[in-house]
């Protein structure tokens, strides 16, 4: 029977191990940039992007080790969001997995450093790791541009931070949501599925896939936010609320959110089993996106 926990601990240990080497140690010049992009890239978290892209690659028939370099250059990816996330120019976050957040302890000036580095770095392993025909070879670095860029990640950034104090509106809502948070995840599956050479049918699929459990991760967010204590969640619990914030919570209340995150977990399901693209894992690890504790 498969079992989530093992497997995540799993892909954790491989996804960390392959960190550890490819990033420049601390010892490295300038030491003090390569001990801050550490830091934050070392500081806990689930890995849920770069395990799901293993997850996608062997859900196509695919085998991990042609998917792990790409996988860490998402996380990298994914770290540099979080830094810049926490500076005091956005959400001002003192705390971050129940560690000082990264200009805390480093100081503005090298947080956004680190930030930037990380992010470079994510498109130097990309630009080293071919994608398969009929797949265009730097495939994977168009993937993650498109992302993680001004039509992706940053564009819900910008939404995010200039909705905060308005009224609760859906379309704004699922617009910063789809773009800061499921445009990574969906970009983790795709890649995955790409390096194990999915048909269209099963990357069309994996699309969708990625664009519900990341709408649904980010719902799963506003609910612990608003029901957590900091100690569960590694953070401040109720700034979403105290900064005016545009949250699922704030727009269906706590359980009309829940059953929103429940639906996009089943639809994304549903896709994958009209294909031929959907394991244990991949529906596993959708589940546990909306029932984690933080």
């Amino acid at each position: 029977m498969f079992e989530l926990t093992a497997y995540l601990e799993h892909k954790r240990r491989l996804i960390d191990n392959a960190l550890e080497m490819h990033l420049p140690p601390e010892e490295a010049r300038p030491g003090a940039l390569h001990k801050a992009m550490r830091y934050s890239v070392f500081s806990g978290g689930k890995r849920i992007r770069p395990i799901l892209c293993l997850a996608a690659a062997e859900a196509v028939g695919g085998k991990e080790e042609n998917a792990l370099m790409p996988a860490i250059a998402l996380e990298a990816i994914h770290t540099y969001t979080l830094i810049h996330d926490d500076l005091p120019a956005m959400d001002d976050d003192d705390l971050r997995r129940g560690r000082p957040t990264s200009h805390i302890v480093f100081g503005e000036a090298a947080a956004i450093l680190a930030g930037d580095a990380l992010l470079t770095l994510a498109f130097e392993w990309l630009a080293e790791s071919q994608a398969p025909a009929p797949f265009l070879p730097y495939q994977y670095a168009l993937e993650a541009a498109e992302a993680a860029g001004s039509r992706g990640i940053i564009a819900g950034q910008i939404e995010d931070l200039t909705a905060q104090g308005r009224q609760p509106e859906e379309d704004l809502l699922e617009y910063i949501h789809l773009h800061k948070t499921a445009s990574l995840i969906r970009a983790a599956v795709r890649v995955g599925g790409i390096s194990g050479s999915a048909s269209s049918e099963q990357l069309d699929a994996l699309s969708l896939y990625g664009c519900n459990v990341g709408l649904a991760f980010q719902i799963a967010d506003d609910i612990l936010n608003e029901t957590s204590t900091p100690e569960e969640l590694g953070k401040p619990t109720g700034s979403d609320r105290a900064k005016n914030k545009l949250t699922y919570v704030a727009l269906l209340g706590v359980e009309g959110a829940r059953d929103r995150a429940r639906s996009l977990i089943d639809q994304a399901v549903d896709a994958l089993s009209k294909t031929k693209a959907l394991n244990d894992p991949l529906e596993q690890i959708a589940r546990f996106t909306i029932e984690r504790s933080h």
